[in-house]
């Protein structure tokens, strides 16, 4: 079963020389990786959970490697966080010499030019050419929360509007932000106030236009919550665990005039979308819309721990001295492996390379679409994809379906995530370093476990 890399991706940047292929040595999970779940239920909270049950030695390219020695292709790439590969060579060599260096210092206390060299690419890179500040935390949610911190403060305002669908972290305030309720928020209230809700464009569900999908959200802002109360608009530009829902074309730049026109913060949350995931360095450049902030992670350091704000100068500059920040913000392991990610994505076709994966998984899952109602929905971009399984008697969400075709793939050696409210979507996060064969061969897998669901 080995994959010989073709011409197209040979020279992409993989892990620490793996063979790239999907390698079956014993049942998954195999006895070292049962050995291994064994001992996380009698060490790990239960609340936390596994996708995969598998003990993970190596990983590269496009593939995993578990204590088995089984080698599993790759399509989550740990939620979108490994787009320039796991153990990516410039990630690899910048940590290693930044480690050796020193580890911590806080920026807050004794900073460094890694910090500030992270602050100045994201100011490059993020959409609009006005002035920007940026400020480094550690994680997605922590990224949010001051997000939020930061256009309260601006805008002197409460109110934080959100959607249908939503995700933004497991903090208490993200969670309130957040619209899943199992596993997310069940049993963790009350949560955090001055929090509204409205309807997403949902194009599959709603049939709506992006403009007439605008309009009615712009309606309940106006008549539930009032411009004048309303501090930021915060949104995915395209939903993330809510099932990679792609609003309708004008949805996000009509709503991004009504903020304009009423002084309201514009928060884009690209915390999954952003660094190269959907053909463009930030999911917000498929419409041309310029947000007041943009809040980053995952994909920012090549797997380590790395967040950011982002946005205009006036806004980000309004809290006072001290008021953001964090002892672990703008680590310099995380930072120099920042810089080194953001290098890989923009000197080795990375880009460009999840244009290309894209085509690929759109029309593979598109023709089996085409052949299989349970395929209720086909959509993203790039390298954000996602297919909705529905009853086709009904059109009710299938979760069990989808929990049949994401086990089937992990035990036949394909790695693939779930998401959507409703727990019946499957989304492809591959890595950007996969190879054609390896890509064409996982959605093979997922045919097979559709075929055979």
């Amino acid at each position: 079963m080995t994959i010989v890399l073709d011409s197209a991706s040979a020279t992409l940047p993989g892990g620490p020389g793996l063979p790239q292929e999907r390698r079956l040595r014993t049942s998954i999970p195999g006895p070292r990786s049962q050995e291994l779940m064994a001992r996380k239920s009698a060490a790990v909270a239960g609340g936390v959970g596994v996708a995969v049950p598998i003990a993970v030695v190596a990983a590269g390219g496009g593939v995993v490697v578990d204590a088995d020695d089984n080698s599993l292709i790759d399509l989550g790439s740990g939620i979108a966080v490994t787009g320039v590969g796991n153990a990516n060579p410039r990630v690899v060599e910048a940590v290693q010499n930044q480690v050796a260096a020193f580890t911590h210092t806080c920026f807050t206390i004794a900073p460094y030019e890694s910090y500030i060299a992270v602050a100045e690419a994201l100011n490059r890179l993020t959409p609009g050419d006005h002035e920007k500040r940026s400020a480094l935390f550690n994680s997605g949610a922590e990224a949010v929360e001051n997000a939020v911190k930061i256009a309260r403060h601006y805008t002197g305002r409460q109110a934080i509007v959100t959607f249908e669908h939503a995700y933004h972290g497991r903090t208490n305030l993200t969670l309130a932000l957040t619209a899943k309720n199992q596993p997310y928020k069940s049993g963790f209230g009350p949560f955090a106030p001055e929090i509204y809700r409205v309807p997403l464009s949902y194009p599959y569900r709603d049939g709506l236009t992006g403009a007439q999908a605008a309009a009615r959200a712009i309606t309940v802002i106006e008549k539930q919550i009032g411009a004048e109360n309303l501090a930021a608009i915060l949104i995915e530009p395209i939903q993330g665990e809510g099932g990679f829902v792609v609003p309708a074309e004008g949805f996000l730049p009509g709503l991004v005039d009504w903020a304009r026109n009423h002084d309201v913060v514009f928060i884009a949350d690209e915390v999954q979308t952003g660094f190269g995931r959907t053909g463009r360095m930030f999911a917000s450049e498929h419409e041309g819309i310029v947000p007041d902030l943009v809040v980053t992670a995952k994909g920012i350091a090549g797997g380590l721990p790395l967040s950011a704000v982002t946005g205009r100068a006036e806004i980000m500059d309004a809290p006072q001295v001290g008021g953001i920040g964090g002892t672990y913000g703008g680590n310099p392991l995380a930072c120099v492996a920042a810089l080194a990610t953001i290098e890989a994505y923009e000197s080795d076709g990375l880009v460009e390379r999840a244009q290309r994966i894209g085509d690929t998984l759109l029309g593979r899952l598109r023709g089996i679409q085409a052949r299989d109602p349970r395929l209720g929905d086909v959509r993203g971009r790039g390298a954000m994809v996602a297919m909705e399984l529905i009853d086709p008697a009904t059109g009710a969400p299938d979760a069990r379906l989808t929990g049949r075709i994401a086990r089937y793939a992990y035990e036949h050696g394909v790695i693939l995530l779930t998401a959507g409210t409703d727990g019946n979507v499957i989304r492809f996060l591959p890595p950007l370093t996969i190879s054609d064969a390896l890509l064409s061969e996982g959605l093979d897998v997922v045919a097979e476990a559709l075929a055979g669901a």
